[in-house]
């Protein structure tokens, strides 16, 4: 964490560090369980991040909250984050079924883009999961993660960008195009796997 980061969560950092290793240590040892081979491996990256300081107090504006770490932990549920990006469709299930069984965690919401994607064809699967805490009054937060297939994280990183980036021009444009994008993203994610299945079938 980044000395101002530290000095916004104050009290709260220690704790932040620590639930932020634990989700890294244990998505690992998930996936590990699985495979440790690099060529059957389920994920092709794991990310994990405490929200900075600036972008917490800027979603606590928007929400019309208190732009402090206390009201960010009570209120907010993606502080401490996850992205699991994996090869395939089928990968991202096989994930979920284990961070269900993990008992360092409740799971308290799925929110499933793949089976019904955004209208602007934004696809993930979120899981929402509640983490003990124990400090400052607060007895557990709650933490995400995203899970998603390579193709899914490109389309999501280029979204983020006509999001977040000014002055771009053809913003329509780009919109209607990156729908197609998802589109045809989607039909090759499926594509792959069943191509895949295939290959494994005996």
């Amino acid at each position: 964490m980044k000395q101002q980061d530290l000095a916004f969560y104050g009290e709260f950092a220690p704790k932040l560090e620590e639930i932020q290793a634990l989700l890294m240590n244990e998505i690992q040892s998930m996936l590990d369980s699985i495979s440790t081979d690099s060529e059957t491996a389920v994920a092709e990256h794991i990310k994990c991040r405490i929200k900075d300081a600036d972008s917490l107090r800027e979603k606590l504006r928007r929400n019309h909250l208190p732009e402090t770490a206390r009201s960010g932990l009570m209120n907010l549920s993606d502080i401490v984050g996850a992205r699991v990006i994996t090869h395939f469709v089928g990968d991202i299930y096989t994930v979920v079924e284990l961070i269900k069984r993990n008992p360092r965690w409740r799971v308290e919401q799925i929110k499933d883009y793949i089976a019904a994607m955004k209208p602007n064809g934004y696809r993930s699967l979120h899981m929402l999961l509640a983490v003990p805490f124990g400090v400052g009054g607060i007895d557990e937060i709650n933490i995400e993660i995203q899970l998603r297939t390579i193709a899914m994280d490109c389309w999501a990183s280029l979204e983020h960008q006509l999001k977040y980036k000014k002055d771009i021009k053809n913003t329509s444009l780009i919109v209607e195009e990156l729908k197609r994008c998802a589109d045809e993203m989607a039909s090759t994610d499926l594509s792959m796997q069943t191509i895949r299945d295939l290959i494994n079938r005996r």
